[in-house]
């Protein structure tokens, strides 16, 4: 089905991630245990008269057994609550033999009355105890250890005089494993939300977003441009190694960015480089538009060239197929190209000269073959051509290739011969098979896993100075290196290096 790409698959589960964390943190808030909360806030707080109708009134009430000395006299109304999802049990409170104590600054207390829900008789019998229950002095109104359920609450009404409304009141006290907090002003009667509204909001919008860019990405008809792209001309030279994959980005990248042309132009590593050198040097300013591939690290030291970590190659030594031999060890190859093995039969192999195909100085290849396996220089070319040897005085029976396809061709056609490139999965060439090194097969999961694999590099690209964000060199880079190029990059058999995998080797 085509709508089942990766780009999709992908946005479909990040919506369902982002419904699904939004459902969990709904549950999580009223589900999962919490610190204890006790909640208060300050309903009322307004100056009353002992003179006149409403102070008569106030008197008449039979609230206040005390209404002398009532000048300035106050009317507070508190609210406590359980705001929390824990019940709050009179052995969580830190202070005894009372729980609370409220501090009226500049005020004193004349008279005070509980009010509580219908149904909480055991909160009214806390409140009468003797001793423990509420009681005033001064300025300070202590409250009993209540039992409280989450959503429980009850309210007190104090009488002050001698001080102004608003003067500072204080709650003091503790909870174990819990806190005491103002909550906001709301109603008279009504309960406090278990969410903010900006939470409330922040988790609508939230899931709106991801819902919606699941959505667009669906419906779509065709795969979007890659991030930054970017018009203009760019040659990408060096590797031959890696001219396939260099040539299918480039093909890939013009037909998402129309009005860009990149030319690939494979000619080996060391020429590449000398060529990168030679444009940076002519050119009056800035980086040119070219980038050269290499096999393994190839600026020597040259400050100016900056190099990006593209991928992971593996490299395989290729045999005739005359040669029956699946397996050598390092030794066994070393002891080839200098000359000490010059006969297959040495090996148990048939009666053939060993031939050795070989690449040019410019070949990045060759250096990791002498870096990683050899761990020092092949020898020098004895024949031209591959099929006669022009100095018989020489050691070993050499000769030298421009480019990795005619290696390929020339071990495949020679009986005896053997040579090198990297490898090319998918892609098998009649008449010679590839050779286990030390017992390990030449596969991508060997170099990437396994150190015992030794015929591996990295593959570079190399810009002169480092180009403009917005320029195409810049844009072909990170399509290859972190872009949709990464798909490209593994079909040709290489371990991008912005992968997890390729991270482990690219970033030793």
């Amino acid at each position: 089905m085509e709508w089942l790409s990766t780009e999709n698959v992908i946005a479909v589960g990040t919506a369902v991630l982002g419904v699904v964390a939004t459902i969990g943190v709904l549950v999580y808030e009223r589900l999962v245990p919490r610190r204890k909360r006790l909640g208060y806030r300050i309903q009322l707080d307004t100056p009353i008269g002992n003179n006149g109708a409403q102070g008569q009134q106030n008197v008449r009430l039979g609230l206040f057994n005390d209404a002398r000395n009532m000048e300035n006299a106050t009317l507070v109304l508190l609210r406590f609550e359980n705001s929390g999802a824990q019940p709050i049990d009179p052995d969580d409170y830190t202070s005894r033999p009372h729980g609370l104590r409220v501090e009226f600054q500049d005020r004193v207390i004349r008279g005070s009355a509980v009010t509580l829900p219908r149904g909480s008789e055991d909160m009214m019998e806390a409140f009468s105890a003797a001793g423990t229950g509420l009681r005033h002095e001064d300025n300070c109104l202590y409250l009993p250890r209540v039992h409280l359920n989450p959503g429980d609450h009850f309210k007190l009404l104090v009488l002050l005089g001698n001080g102004p409304t608003r003067s500072e009141v204080r709650i003091i006290g503790r909870l174990t494993g819990g806190f005491v907090q103002e909550t906001r002003s709301v109603t008279v009667d009504e309960t406090p939300p278990l969410f903010s509204r900006q939470a409330r909001l922040l988790t609508v919008l939230l899931t709106a977003c991801v819902v919606t860019l699941s959505t667009l990405v669906m419906v779509r008809g065709d795969t979007p441009p890659p991030i930054g792209c970017e018009k203009g001309s760019l040659r990408v030279v060096g590797s031959t190694a890696f001219e396939p994959v260099a040539e299918e980005l480039a093909d890939k990248y013009e037909r998402d960015c129309p009005g860009s042309v990149i030319t690939v132009d494979a000619r080996g590593s060391a020429a590449g480089i000398r060529e990168l050198k030679e444009a940076g040097e002519a050119a009056k300013s800035g980086s040119p538009a070219l980038i050269t591939l290499s096999d393994g690290p190839g600026a020597g030291g040259d400050t100016q060239l900056t190099e990006n970590r593209v991928a992971v190659s593996a490299f395989a030594m290729v045999l005739n197929d005359k040669v029956p031999l699946k397996n050598l060890t390092t030794d066994h190859i070393r002891r080839l190209y200098s000359g000490d093995i010059r006969n297959w039969s040495t090996l148990g192999g048939p009666d053939l000269p060993v031939v050795l195909v070989s690449r040019n100085s410019n070949s990045g290849t060759r250096g990791v073959f002498q870096r990683r396996i050899l761990r020092g220089f092949e020898p020098a070319e004895s024949s031209s051509d591959c099929h006669e040897k022009n100095d018989p005085r020489a050691r070993v029976f050499r000769c030298e290739l421009d480019s990795t396809d005619q290696v390929l061709a020339t071990v495949a056609e020679i009986p005896g011969a053997i040579g090198y490139s990297e490898l090319r999965t998918g892609t098998e060439t009649k008449g010679l098979h590839r050779l286990a090194l030390d017992g390990h097969r030449p596969t991508l999961d060997a170099a990437s896993t396994s150190p015992a694999y030794p015929f591996r590099e990295i593959e570079y690209a190399h810009t002169y100075g480092r180009p403009p964000a917005d320029s195409l060199a810049s844009s072909f880079l990170n399509y290859a290196m972190r872009g949709s190029g990464q798909d490209v990059v593994r079909t040709h058999g290489h371990l991008p290096c912005y992968t997890p995998e390729g991270l482990k080797i690219c970033g030793a």
